[in-house]
């Protein structure tokens, strides 16, 4: 298969070269104004099964006649912003579109302008009489995002609202076309459905936090997510008939420059300013300089709805990109439908959106290749009176160890009892610490009991090392603490992310607080908590320190019911 890849050497063009590089069926076509620049990413792409030529390509040249010249099999457009084509160069904005189904070759865009992708559908008679396909939006929105809600409705009698947020990693390397689509809904007026109606909310004026967390891995922190406009805002309501509510957000770090450009886009909002598409370069050199926090990123996608039986329902589904991985996700839908066309399962034809030409098992070989870790929360809703960690873990509870599990399995009051060993830091303020918490004395073998107690979804655990107590108080977390344990000792809270695997359960410090001032984390306690199995006996290890104060106390052994 020829695959001609208009913006070949962009920003996502480049990505989707290099996630189909080792198809040694295809011709990567990489195409772009400047033949120099193709054939430079071209000799990058090290270890390429896939056939690559560089070639020089203008889509507001005679597209017939470059058209003719390539004879591609299909034609992939990874350039944009497609919320101004036809605006820069005055040609239609569709006029790719209709070159490729005039030379009867099938497209496919990674388009996310609402209006454009809603637009394809003007050549669905002409597709369909040629037999051909023409599909816009194979990409994060529509194309993962439906994929995503398909699953979260199996088996649902009616999906009332839903709530979708991008984050990506504040090192992503935004491209400059990503900032100018951004800039040119901000402030403007975005259509969506909210309490049953079609309304007008405004781009970027209006937010809210959400936290992405797969069940039993490391969540992202708490982000600050605003109104973007996606054609997913259209697309729904038309898919689940009834739809009340939806929403979507961009979750940009570090928060600060967001809230700067939420205040820029409520100035286009009031007309103080005329718009921010002028200002785009100016974003885009910013956000790719001042760039701090977590190497991270993710996409969320939540529903309510109503079971068969008629029980509310809350569903979600969770994306976990690490490092540079996260900036390839848009470009996976593209990849993945062409990985069924050469096993021989080819798209219907018409033009349409790419809504529904994908199922999340189609993008799950894609995110094995990469540091993407996805989850699903609310598919078999924990019971009411499940214990803390069941509840937190959600699906991730079956994977622990049957001990550590039988560990927090209590309602009620629970006692065990064990041994342990106990180690301590030096210095005076360490020593304070330890005092100001109750945290033991250094031994090397002291006998322990601790008794659990729960009240309204509180849990309380006293620690007793031999006669040495000290307590503190657990609960799920919410607000900024989602998805987290939160753990009170005294006046300070601490936000735990529960990582469980087959081998173990840990707890990580990801916020913290005093007297409820939220604390900068780099200034929290270090604390490397963690539960093991070892002959069907529950093990603990728990070390807290700091980095000013060096060591305060490490806790280490074992324990088993003593009720």
């Amino acid at each position: 298969m020829r695959v001609l890849v208009v913006g070949g050497y962009g920003v996502f063009g480049g990505r989707l070269v290099r996630l189909l590089k080792h198809e040694a069926r295809l011709t990567l076509i990489v195409a772009g104004r400047s033949h120099a620049k193709a054939a430079a990413f071209a000799q990058t792409v090290s270890g390429a099964a896939a056939t690559l030529v560089a070639v020089e390509f203008d889509r507001a040249a005679d597209l017939d006649r470059q058209l003719s010249a390539l004879q591609p099999d299909l034609v992939v457009d990874a350039a944009g912003p497609f919320q101004t084509y036809g605006s820069d160069d005055g040609n239609d904005g569709y006029a790719l579109v209709a070159a490729a189904l005039r030379h009867s070759i099938p497209y496919i865009d990674i388009a996310d302008g609402t209006d454009f992708v809603l637009g394809i559908a003007r050549f669905d008679a002409e597709a369909r009489a040629k037999g051909l396909f023409a599909l816009s939006g194979v990409s994060s929105f529509p194309a993962l995002t439906g994929a995503a809600m398909r699953r979260l409705a199996e088996g649902l009698a009616h999906v009332d609202t839903i709530t979708t947020g991008i984050a990506p990693s504040p090192r992503a390397g935004v491209g400059l076309n990503v900032i100018r689509a951004i800039a040119s809904y901000a402030g403007q007026p975005v259509q969506l459905t909210r309490a049953g109606r079609l309304v007008l909310a405004f781009g970027l004026t209006e937010s809210r936090r959400l936290t992405i967390g797969p069940p039993g891995l490391l969540p992202l922190h708490s982000i600050h997510f605003s109104l973007v406009d996606v054609p997913d805002l259209q697309l729904l309501p038309a898919a689940w008939p009834g739809l009340r509510s939806i929403w979507t957000g961009a979750g940009t770090v570090p928060e600060s420059l967001h809230r700067l450009l939420n205040g820029l886009a409520w100035a286009v909002r009031w007309r103080l300013l005329p718009a921010l598409t002028p200002l785009a370069p100016l974003f885009h050199r910013v956000l790719n300089r001042l760039n701090w926090g977590e190497h991270r990123g993710g996409l969320v996608v939540a529903i309510s709805g109503t079971a068969a039986d008629g029980q509310p329902v809350d569903r979600s589904w969770h994306l976990i990109a690490e490092g540079d991985d996260g900036p390839m996700i848009p470009a996976m839908g593209v990849a993945a439908l062409i990985a069924k066309m050469l096993a021989g399962e080819q798209p219907a034809a018409g033009a349409r959106t790419g809504l529904d030409v994908l199922q999340l098992a189609d993008f799950e070989p894609l995110f094995a290749r990469h540091a993407i870790q996805t989850g699903l929360r609310g598919m078999t809703p924990a019971p009411a009176d499940a214990p803390l960690y069941q509840r937190v873990l959600d699906s991730a509870w079956d994977r622990l160890p049957a001990p550590v599990r039988a560990m927090h399995d209590w309602r009620g009051t629970r006692q065990v009892a064990g041994r342990a060993r106990v180690e301590v830091g030096g210095g005076m303020l360490a020593g304070l610490l330890r005092w100001l918490i109750g945290f033991p004395a250094g031994q090397s073998d002291v006998p322990v009991m601790v008794h659990f107690t729960e009240h309204a979804g509180i849990e309380t655990w006293q620690r007793d090392f031999a006669g040495q107590r000290f307590v503190s108080y657990q609960s799920a977390g919410t607000g900024r603490f989602e998805r987290l344990i939160v753990e009170r000792f005294g006046p300070f809270r601490f936000g735990l992310a529960v990582v469980a695997d087959a081998d173990s359960l840990r707890l990580i410090v990801r916020r913290w607080s005093c007297l409820g001032l939220v604390l900068p984390l780099w200034l929290a306690p270090t604390s490397a908590a963690t539960e093991t199995a070892d002959n069907d006996r529950f093990n603990f290890n728990v070390a807290i320190s700091h980095a000013w104060v060096g060591l305060i106390v490490r806790y280490a052994g074992w324990l088993v019911p003593s009720d």
